[in-house]
């Protein structure tokens, strides 16, 4: 489909109204051409020639124009034909107001319907895409390059009407003298030929404006996403030269294009000045002179002519505005088209709900423009309400795993199903719905708190967000905002921490209450206390639901039901936190190296064996219970609380060697810890709580 048949494709469907502005159009011109034609018989009669008009050998078509009035007496005949005249003008005006009306009309749904089709072709087309193109030129192309485009249209039917009154009053002009019509039709096919070159410019000058338009957009949008990075580097003045460069550019081109248009009027009007006077040195030859009837059929040729001219300047504007709005044209075009970009296949299937397991078989994945393989045959199995949790070094193929799940990307190789339903079998948006996804890179809209929360579920009433907020531990900052949950939170939640749009987005996953979510190193970028209350809420929000979790900090999933470490693109270990601890691969060495990084130490607890694991828990909860009852004052100095403080004594001594064994088993480069009395001696002074160290 080329690029002005997408366009017609368009409006194609207001025919009526095309019709409308191109029938109303003609009508004026029949106006004007009726009433251009009676200004010099009335002329004649208003200053009363001695031969009057209905003496005059006047044309065929100037006879049947004046017949009517002809009847009517002397100083009656001419006022009545400047009265017609004067209705005629008021027809024309009339109609050629409905016309314009009608073309705006016209243009303005276009415009709806191209900028409704973009907006669909970018809500359906594959995530990749997006990622692909510059946001600026989708907005660029989206916005401006779409109304340019629409002028096309507008300058279609301009030309259709202007060709037609073309017609019309050549006809007109043939009426009245053959053989000046041809000499006028040279004479008007050579402004044509002349106004080729200022028409092929525009076409040039567009396409210079239209990839200005774009650079300018482009850039200016970067700047604006990153002006906390701008402002962070002080680098305000580099970034308006650069801003100011292309806004110069854009209006050099823009100039150039309008000087080129502007152009076109007055090398018309020179051009026809310069028909007329040789039609009038022409007609001394063909017609003679001296007669009222060569005067009357000279002057109403003339008149008639000199709106012809008037229609190939319309027409010429119309031609140099369709080469203008040709680049629009191409660029809208390409961004309409669908057979070049990548489209998730749909499947018929409803999902419902997870009844055993989502699982991951044999998958092979890589982006479309990258070389190497980004998932190489992974085999994963995620049970229905467990939690599997992937780990790995950056690059690792952790995100890229966890976006085949929602279908952002479908596997080359192998697939993904559901209960043993294949993923693309299921329709996209009841497949998505039944999946929350909580991120590192949050994003809020620029909105209010309750609509944010609100976002997937719209129904939603206030009682349920606050409910949701309440068990994201999102409430309590939410309800010290300057107007709680009707706050607007600025453009991707900017006026919000990191920790409060996580929990934002948390209560929005809460709401929407899917049965199976995804974790995006959710954690990974926050402060230890928001971290805390982020994860008390994700602990909350993945309970009983199928979770799969990506996570730089270990510590965060250790109760995971299953740990997935990847390689490259593999899977090379897959089994518990312990379970992998004990292995001492890969998982270790990350689990190693992230303690040391967090603590400072290179040490780190190697995985205890299950008799190890009871003999520590059994001796602190002697100790704790012991203190306890101490410390909340149920037992009274003197016997009884001093055998409490022996039992406590003798629990912990006996958990010495126990951490001794540990010790030795320990990876730790460090100093090792000084070594512990086994017999020191108990304190002789008794342990009150009540007392003051």
């Amino acid at each position: 489909m080329s690029a002005q048949k997408l366009l017609f494709n368009h409006a194609k469907h207001y025919p009526w109204r095309i019709l409308a502005a191109i029938g109303l159009g003609f009508s004026g011109a029949i106006f004007n051409g009726v009433g251009t034609t009676l200004i010099v018989p009335a002329v004649f009669e208003l200053l009363g020639t001695q031969e009057g008009t209905g003496a005059i050998a006047l044309p065929p078509l100037l006879e049947q124009v004046t017949e009517p009035f002809l009847g009517l007496p002397g100083p009656g005949r001419a006022v009545a034909m400047l009265s017609f005249i004067v209705l005629t003008i008021l027809l024309k005006n009339l109609a050629n107001y409905l016309s314009s009306v009608t073309s705006e009309d016209l243009s303005r749904r276009l415009t709806c319907d191209l900028r409704r089709a973009g907006l669909d072709l970018l809500l359906g087309v594959d995530i990749d895409y997006h990622h692909t193109m510059r946001t600026g030129d989708i907005i660029q192309r989206l916005n401006d390059q779409v109304g340019r485009a629409v002028t096309s249209i507008n300058a279609v039917i301009n030309l259709l009407r202007a060709s037609l009154n073309i017609l019309f009053f050549g006809a007109v002009l043939l009426s009245i003298s053959g053989s000046l019509t041809l000499a006028a039709g040279v004479l008007m096919a050579g402004v044509l030929v002349l106004n080729r070159y200022v028409i092929g410019r525009a076409r040039a000058y567009g396409k210079a404006l239209a990839d200005a338009s774009k650079d300018y957009s482009v850039r200016t949008l970067e700047m604006l996403n990153g002006i906390r990075l701008v402002k962070a580097t002080a680098n305000e003045a580099a970034e308006f030269t650069q801003v100011e460069a292309l806004i110069e550019r854009r209006e050099r081109a823009a100039l150039q294009s309008q000087m080129n248009t502007a152009i076109i009027g007055p090398l018309n009007e020179i051009l026809s000045i310069l028909a007329l006077v040789a039609i009038i040195l022409i007609s001394q030859f063909w017609l003679g002179s001296g007669s009222a009837a060569s005067a009357t059929l000279l002057l109403t040729f003339l008149f008639v002519l000199s709106r012809v001219v008037q229609f190939v300047g319309q027409l010429n504007s119309a031609r140099s505005q369709l080469a203008n709005s040709a680049a629009s044209v191409d660029l809208v075009y390409d961004f309409l088209r669908r057979d070049n970009k990548p489209f998730m296949a749909q499947g018929d299937r409803a999902f419902t709900t997870l009844q055993s397991a989502i699982t991951f078989e044999g998958i092979d994945f890589k982006y479309p423009t990258a070389k190497d393989w980004s998932l190489q045959g992974v085999d994963l199995a995620l049970p229905k309400g467990t939690t599997l949790a992937l780990v790995g070094a950056s690059g690792a193929g952790k995100s890229t795993l966890a976006d085949l799940l929602p279908r952002f990307y479908d596997p080359i190789g192998g697939r993904i199903a559901i209960d043993g339903v294949d993923l693309r079998e299921f329709d996209l948006g009841s497949l998505r719905r039944a999946m929350g996804i909580v991120s590192q890179d949050t994003f809020l809209f620029n909105a209010t708190v309750r609509d944010n929360i609100a976002y997937a579920q719209p129904a939603a009433t206030d009682d349920e967000v606050v409910q949701a907020a309440r068990r994201a531990n999102a409430y309590e900052f939410i309800s010290q905002l300057p107007q709680g949950f009707d706050t607007v939170v600025g453009d991707r939640g900017v006026l919000l921490s990191g920790g409060q749009r996580q929990r934002i987005a948390i209560a929005r996953a809460l709401l929407q209450n899917p049965p199976i979510l995804i974790l995006d190193e959710a954690t990974s970028a926050l402060d230890t206390v928001s971290e805390q209350l982020v994860q008390q809420a994700l602990e909350d929000l993945s309970r009983d639901r199928t979770t799969l979790v990506i996570a730089h900090r270990l510590s965060t999933i250790r109760k995971a039901d299953q740990i997935a470490v990847l390689d490259q693109g593999r899977v090379v270990e897959l089994g518990t936190h312990d379970e992998l601890l004990q292995q001492q691969g890969r998982y270790t060495d990350l689990y190693t190296l992230q303690f040391a990084q967090e603590t400072g130490s290179c040490s780190v607890l190697p995985a205890l064996t299950s008799t190890e694991s009871y003999d520590l828990r059994t001796g602190l909860n002697v100790v704790l219970g012991s203190l306890q009852l101490l410390a909340d004052g149920l037992v009274e100095n003197g016997p009884e609380s001093d055998q409490l403080i022996q039992e406590a004594y003798r629990a912990a001594l006996n958990l010495l060697p126990t951490l001794e064994t540990v010790e030795k088993q320990s990876v730790s480069t460090s100093e090792p810890l000084p070594p512990s009395d086994p017999h020191p001696e108990p304190s002789s002074q008794p342990l009150n709580p009540r007392q003051p160290n």
